[in-house]
């Protein structure tokens, strides 16, 4: 225990080094110039992708899973986003350093920060490691599933009703990840093996719409 609140204050001071570079927008608002796809069953991604007043449109209801990824790779960085469901609230994600494609069903090796409805802020390891103090790990999913490595988040209460803009904001730098949900610090973990790697965001079976989605990178 005194090791875990050890190395949790490590955690927090990394968290509060200063960031040297400007804001930069990963998406221009118009169209999705910057990004490439990956769609599971490898149909055309604009059925599923899009853009149009100022938002990524990710039609996903009825959909194969698929990526939207950048084409520029970052090493330490803060990344902000607003999101929400427009109809029916589901699952989405957004992961970060990407790396080898199809590392699980479509996405690839990285680290998740979990957008689905409810989880915002959870923490997922594909193919990848991360810890967190008192980490939990679900016990309601088949043996061997690689979803045990679901890190759940500090709070139950920090989403905006379905409908409202939520936002999320995210530093990772050094192996440390700090997740905060509409200001509320969510989740924080440290020592994640990846990096650097693209970031990633997921279609999983929900509409769901994305906008001012910025990056402030070293």
């Amino acid at each position: 225990m005194k090791k875990q609140l050890l190395e949790f204050g490590v955690v927090v001071a990394l968290s509060a080094a200063a960031w040297a570079g400007e804001w930069q927008p990963l998406f221009n608002g118009k169209n999705l110039e910057g990004w490439t796809f990956d769609v599971l069953d490898h149909s055309a991604p604009e059925e599923i992708f899009g853009a149009a007043e100022g938002k990524i449109i990710i039609r996903g209801e009825g959909k194969p899973t698929a990526v939207m990824q950048t084409v520029e790779s970052f090493d330490n960085f803060e990344l902000t986003f607003e999101w929400r469901w427009p109809g029916k609230p589901g699952n989405s994600g957004c992961l970060l350093y990407c790396s080898t494609p199809r590392n699980r069903n479509v996405w690839p090796r990285s680290i998740e920060v979990q957008v689905e409805n409810g989880n915002a802020g959870d923490l997922i390891a594909i193919g990848e490691e991360i810890q967190v103090p008192e980490a939990q790990r679900l016990t309601d999913l088949p043996e061997g599933s690689w979803k045990v490595r679901l890190r759940p988040n500090l709070t139950d209460d920090s989403e905006k009703p379905p409908g409202e803009w939520n936002r999320m904001h995210i530093d990772a730098r050094d192996g440390v990840v700090t997740v905060r949900v509409n200001g509320v610090l969510v989740n924080r973990g440290y020592g994640a093996t990846a990096k650097p790697g693209r970031i990633c965001l997921q279609s999983e079976k929900a509409d769901v719409e994305y906008r001012d989605v910025r990056i402030r990178a070293d």
